[in-house]
């Protein structure tokens, strides 16, 4: 998962938690994720791989002066989005695991002069690398779905969300569990990892969230079948 997802960083224009994995497609289909085109022209163009599933950022309410984290940072899309809201009063921070796309974001940021946002590399199943209670909104799109253990990383985040900081991701969940699955493509294509709404909405309660609120729900791959089950995006809100 790690090689392929650093592939992406190379090549920069993959959409990689898609039923088409990792096969070239245009920058374009980032708006299909739910941004439009007026957000795409605030960050640079660098930045946008047309990974993910949603736009978190459009539901996160970020204010000036917070200090945010972007768990599976990639390009730095969401990251430059989030650094414009909070201004230079505020901080954002990118985790991701693979060493190309954290070089890629860190060369976009200095070539836009972002002096706001920093990137850090890390398994967010292991431990996010940042202090308790010290962020105070955490992003995340299309990136949960990837771990094996999703309460572990839920607790990750309740542990470094202040209190009264938020969580507001987006991320693909099905309609039943899935058969146990190794394969690599539907695994990395965010498929094999969803779980059924339920345990997913679960998850973060096991975690320490009190509440989970879905914002947005819309059918994935057009409401078609995959691997047998039925995937759907949703973003949710959730309060430490």
């Amino acid at each position: 998962m790690r090689e392929r997802y650093g592939k992406m960083a190379l090549v920069g224009n993959s959409d990689c938690c898609s039923p088409d994995c990792c096969t070239g497609l245009p920058v374009q289909a980032a708006t299909v994720a739910g941004y439009d085109a007026r957000e795409l022209e605030m960050v640079p163009q660098a930045s946008i791989i047309g990974a993910g599933c949603g736009a978190p950022v459009r539901f996160a309410d970020l204010q000036k002066g917070e200090t945010v984290l972007d768990l599976g940072s990639g390009a730095g899309i969401d990251v430059f989005l989030s650094a414009n809201s909070v201004g230079r009063s505020g901080k954002v921070i990118g985790i991701d695991m693979t060493d190309e796309m954290l070089e890629r974001a860190r060369n976009i940021a200095k070539d836009n002069g972002y002096t706001n946002v920093e990137f850090r590399k890390a398994d967010i199943e292991v431990r996010i690398p940042v202090d308790d209670q010290s962020v105070d909104v955490a992003i995340s799109n299309c990136v949960i779905n990837l771990t094996t253990d999703k309460v572990k990383t839920f607790k990750e985040i309740y542990r470094i969300l202040r209190n009264g900081g938020r969580m507001v991701i987006s991320d693909l969940v099905a309609d039943r569990k899935a058969v146990e699955s190794i394969n690599i493509d539907s695994w990395t294509s965010c498929i094999d990892g969803a779980l059924a709404k339920s345990d997913y909405l679960g998850s973060i309660k096991d975690a320490g969230f009190q509440e989970a609120r879905i914002l947005e729900e819309r059918p994935f791959n057009d409401g078609k079948l995959m691997n047998g089950r039925k995937i759907t995006s949703l973003v949710i809100r959730a309060v430490k």
